[in-house]
């Protein structure tokens, strides 16, 4: 069977993309890849994952850029002196799973002319969208969709995170048409346990 390779995205900044990522990565037993990591460089996500995964076959790949400001990409690498080049960005090459995870939402931009979805073209991988329930989510995450459906970007389904809002989820999944593959509720903290909790729960379906 060929490895998977997903983009992990969001519907917005601080929706749970890295939690989300740590609990795939987990179910998977996959290797993890951030490409771009801006600020928080002491406690970057690829550390955050790092702590939450269990199993020693994941395999933690350095970010094609490390910006120290965090802020979007395109302005963290304007005060760093660099500029973002979707050319410098090279898929790992792994027999395993891999678990690709992104900067804020579809439309942050990387440069003057690229976005995060023209990196996700560029990688040529399937997307996980990650959702999280507030008011206004539904729009955000259908309009998320659609622009990926306008893209041609294939979606393998959606993570809901945060407060269970059952209306939210259902008219979500019954208007895309896209399958649920996990619900992450409420914790007080995550930890490896709960990480495999969660994994143990993530339905991925050929």
């Amino acid at each position: 069977m060929n490895p998977q390779k997903y983009f992990i995205t969001g519907i917005g900044t601080n929706v749970g993309k890295t939690i989300a990522s740590a609990i795939l990565t987990e179910a998977l037993k996959a290797n993890y890849w951030k490409p771009v990591q801006a600020g928080d460089l002491n406690q970057t996500d690829t550390h955050t994952v790092q702590s939450l995964v269990s199993n020693t076959q994941t395999v933690f790949y350095p970010e094609a850029y490390r910006l120290n400001t965090p802020a979007s990409p395109h302005a963290a690498a304007k005060i760093d002196g660099i500029e973002i080049k979707l050319s410098d960005f090279k898929l790992p090459e792994t027999q395993s799973n891999l678990i690709i995870e992104g900067a804020g939402g579809l439309m942050v931009p990387l440069n003057d002319t690229h976005l995060v979805v023209d990196l996700i073209t560029y990688l040529n991988v399937e997307v996980i969208l990650v959702s999280q329930n507030y008011l206004g989510s539904i729009n955000h995450t259908l309009l998320s969709i659609e622009f990926l459906k306008a893209k041609n970007i294939p979606i393998k389904g959606i993570i809901f995170n945060g407060i269970n809002t059952p209306e939210t989820e259902n008219f979500i999944l019954n208007y895309s048409g896209l399958p649920c593959l996990l619900r992450i509720g409420l914790e007080d903290k995550f930890t490896k346990e709960t990480v495999l909790k969660y994994a143990e729960k993530v339905t991925l379906n050929p």
